[in-house]
C-alpha cells in the first residue's frame, strides 16, 4: 500500500472520551483514496464515467487521540468488471489503528454500472508494479 495522506487529529474529530470518533476514519479513508487517484488517475481523467462508493468496511484495532499524527495508506486490492476495491490502513507510530476496504462501482454518465476502462486498469497496474 502507498502512503497517500498524513493527518494530525484535530480536536473536532474526537468524542467526549477524547478519542477519534469512529466515523472520521471513513473521511480519512476517502482522503487516502483521493490521494491515490491524484497520483495514478486524476479526476480530470475521468471522461464519460465516474466512481460511486458502494461499500465501506473498517475494523478498528486501537484508538487515536487529539494531536496524534496518522499515516493513511491505500492500494488497489481488486478491479472487477465494474468495481474497484481499495484496501486501506491507518497507523500511528507503526501501529495499525484501523484497516479495511472501500469498494467503488464505475458508472456511466447516466449513473448506470459500466466496465472499468482499460486505461484506468493500465494506470493502476503500472503504479502498483512500480513498487512505490
Amino acid at each position: 500500500m502507498h502512503l497517500t495522506y498524513t493527518n494530525r487529529v484535530r480536536f473536532a474529530e474526537t468524542d467526549k472520551q477524547g478519542i477519534v470518533f469512529y466515523g472520521n476514519y471513513v473521511t480519512y479513508q476517502d482522503e487516502a483514496v483521493n490521494g491515490y487517484l491524484r497520483e495514478v488517475y486524476p479526476y480530470d481523467s475521468f471522461e464519460g464515467w465516474d466512481i460511486h462508493v458502494v461499500n465501506v468496511d473498517l475494523s478498528y484495532r486501537t484508538t487515536a487521540s487529539f494531536e496524534d499524527e496518522l499515516e493513511n495508506r491505500v492500494g488497489v486490492a481488486e478491479i472487477g468488471e465494474s468495481s474497484i476495491t481499495f484496501e486501506y490502513e491507518c497507523s500511528r507510530d507503526g501501529q495499525v489503528v484501523a484497516e479495511g476496504t472501500v469498494t467503488h462501482v464505475a458508472v456511466d454518465e447516466e449513473g448506470r454500472p459500466t466496465r472499468v476502462p482499460d486505461d484506468f486498469r493500465a494506470a493502476v497496474d503500472a503504479f502498483e508494479s512500480d513498487g512505490e
